[in-house]
């Protein structure tokens, strides 16, 4: 497992009305996407995750995609978020699950799934609270002990 520091971080939320005045969903702003998304658990992991990945590891915010359809054959999924290299070749994918969500082989192949389309050389799968990170290579998924540099 990866130790994730999570900078300082003061995100934007505001309460959205409901119908006939009545109290409606939370929402927080995305600064990747620049607009407001509901704040569900999954969520406010991304949104954290996110604010480490340009604070702290400094990948600019200009190479990063979140919540991007994809295809698998006939089927379209969404991946968290995509980060691209300088050449804006997708570089590495993000999985985010809530913080009761296991990270366990399931979740390794839901990502997998997701790179045969996209063929990127790093996956991380993050619940907020655990993180891991893998190098794929020559058909090999070794586990690292560290996000790569960009």
């Amino acid at each position: 497992m990866i130790r994730i520091e999570y900078p300082p971080y003061q995100p934007r939320i505001k309460q959205e009305t409901g119908a006939q005045g009545t109290a409606g969903k939370e929402m927080i702003f995305d600064e990747v996407r620049k607009k407001w998304i509901a704040l569900t658990p999954e969520e406010w992991v991304r949104q954290n995750f996110l604010q480490y990945l340009i604070q702290v590891k400094a990948y600019p915010a200009s190479l990063i995609a979140v919540e991007k359809e994809i295809k698998l054959g006939e089927l379209k999924k969404r991946f968290d978020i995509m980060l691209y290299d300088a050449a804006t070749k997708p570089w590495m994918i993000v999985e985010c699950k809530e913080m009761n969500v296991a990270l366990n082989r399931q979740v390794l192949d839901q990502v997998l799934r997701y790179n045969i389309s996209l063929q990127v050389p790093y996956l991380v799968l993050t619940n907020g609270t655990h993180c891991m990170a893998f190098h794929l290579k020559d058909g090999k998924v070794q586990e690292l002990d560290a996000l790569p540099g960009l």
